[in-house]
């Protein structure tokens, strides 16, 4: 055991579960309630770097590049989840936003030992996915020790990539390879070294505020609804309609209407319900704006 490891927050045994195992099921549950409990307050003290990175993240993403999530094990796990949430809520293409798990696909189901310390592997992940200056990546591990990661990082800022980390302990490796990093440090594990308990959920409201932001500061929603979405299934289309509804303020039966008339897509039938303009006009109106809905539709009303 190197000292390194030793000294690791998420590595510390916590003092107020030490009798987990004697305890009612009720008595444990409580136990597990209260340690997550101290995971938002955890995420909100790290609020100023999560906006630093979603700053970099918008302006990597707005001028052509891409954000990728590299990770190992759990930390992998979430950040190819959280990416493959992007394109049926914010309607982006799939390459825009891209997960990476050491291990591949195989390691999103099963534990594959001992990728997490392959360091050339993650250089050579990086290589492959032809990561450049215009491209953010965001390493995540909740230790900062996976040589995984730390290596894909160095390996992306070489080529000139904004780096992010996203980790559970201070003063990490993983730190010192990112430009940006984000620790929300939430103590020790109700079962020691258990990262995919506190840790993850630190990191999974980590990984939901970079996205969520990133796509609104990209003109992905319109106030708070999801207006880029298209209606592909049963459910989304009646999510559709309901947006169609609150944004146009119009009645189902026109929402409907317009909604077929801009061929399911929700933020074009918007924009003409709001502009009084064709499809083709609303969607030459949307392009120029970068597909921001509300500054396409003041430009509209301001010409009428």
């Amino acid at each position: 055991m190197t000292d390194d490891l030793a000294k690791l927050t998420t590595e510390g045994n916590n003092s107020g579960t030490r009798s987990i195992d004697e305890s009612s099921t009720e008595q444990i549950l409580s136990m597990l309630n209260d340690e997550d409990s101290k995971v938002p307050a955890a995420v909100a003290a790290e609020i100023p770097s999560i906006a630093l990175a979603v700053e970099a993240l918008s302006k990597s993403l707005s001028s052509g590049g891409r954000m990728h999530y590299i990770g190992a094990g759990t930390s992998g796990r979430l950040g190819v989840l959280d990416a493959s949430e992007c394109p049926p809520t914010f309607g982006v293409d799939p390459q825009l936003v891209q997960g990476h798990i050491a291990g591949g696909d195989i390691a999103l189901r099963m534990a594959v030992e001992g990728c997490e310390d392959d360091g050339e592997a993650g250089r050579a992940l990086v290589d492959q996915l032809g990561i450049t200056s215009n491209d953010a990546v965001v390493g995540i591990s909740a230790s900062g020790t996976a040589a995984f990661v730390i290596e894909a990082l160095q390996r992306a800022r070489e080529l000139g990539a904004v780096t992010i980390s996203v980790v559970n302990n201070r003063h990490t490796r993983l730190e010192q390879v990112s430009d940006i990093c984000i620790a929300p440090v939430v103590g020790p594990e109700a079962i020691a070294g258990s990262t995919r308990l506190k840790a993850g959920t630190a990191q999974k409201l980590v990984l939901n505020m970079l996205t969520t932001s990133t796509m609104i500061k990209l003109g992905k929603t319109y106030n708070n609804l999801m207006v880029d979405l298209k209606a592909s299934n049963k459910k989304l289309y009646n999510r559709s309609l309901r947006i169609i509804m609150a944004a146009a303020e119009v009645e189902e039966q026109v929402a409907a209407r317009y909604l077929k008339e801009a061929d399911m897509d929700c933020k074009l039938a918007i924009m003409m319900i709001k502009s009084k303009l064709g499809p083709a006009e609303a969607a030459a109106a949307l392009e120029a704006c970068n597909g921001n809905l509300k500054q396409a539709i003041r430009i509209c009303n301001q010409a009428i």
